[in-house]
């Protein structure tokens, strides 16, 4: 249920939080955020990375879904698609990982003690791939955020205003962009929840 979702905590990534969860190296970014325009090929680039994605994992995908800005029409985002992924147990990286790095995918995060997050990166076009286990909270905040934005201008218009005018900063990490972001997404958040809990039977 939507209104069980509990919110994300509100908090600065520090960079050593960056280190340990960054396998190689961590490279700093040290600049503004590239935001642009929706670009309607999104969809298509999500359908052939999925197709990827599922010839190598079979049933072991559990869910694969587009998620993120690039999935929702009509909304700037950084040109990277983020995609979500269920496996049976995202700690068990064994089962996984290799058959996906052998698709062209490269796994850059381990966060164990956050819902066991792992993100595999893809390049042309860029992917960062969200990997979690059955019933992460994250995952349906994630489905929940999407499909808010997909049906709602004045927020997916509130969440573009604050996306544009924090790129133009410069960030050490990008990771520090995305923490910047909290407020307006929980707030987007709360307003989602709200209304779901109110429409259920």
């Amino acid at each position: 249920m939507a209104d069980d979702i509990p919110a994300a905590p509100e908090r600065v990534t520090t960079e050593e939080e960056l280190r340990a969860a960054t396998i190689g190296a961590l490279q700093p970014h040290n600049g503004t955020v590239l935001i642009v325009d929706y670009d309607p090929d999104w969809p298509r680039q999500f359908a052939v990375e999925a197709a990827k994605m599922r010839a190598a994992l079979g049933e072991r995908a559990l869910l694969l879904e587009h998620v993120g800005s690039t999935s929702t029409p009509g909304l700037a985002a950084k040109p990277i698609l983020d995609i979500l992924l269920v496996v049976a147990d995202s700690a068990d990286e064994p089962t996984y990982v290799p058959d996906l790095e052998r698709a062209g995918y490269v796994l850059r995060t381990r966060e164990p003690d956050w819902f066991e997050h792992r993100v595999l990166k893809g390049v042309d076009p860029a992917v960062n791939l969200h990997v979690f286990s059955p019933g992460c909270p994250e995952t349906e905040r994630m489905l929940l955020m999407r499909d808010w934005l997909r049906t709602h201008d004045d927020d997916r218009a509130l969440y573009e205003q604050t996306k544009r005018e924090l790129a133009q900063r410069t960030w050490k990490y990008v990771q520090n962009y995305a923490d910047a972001k909290t407020a307006v997404v929980e707030a987007i958040l709360a307003r989602a929840g709200s209304h779901n809990s109110s429409t259920q039977p």
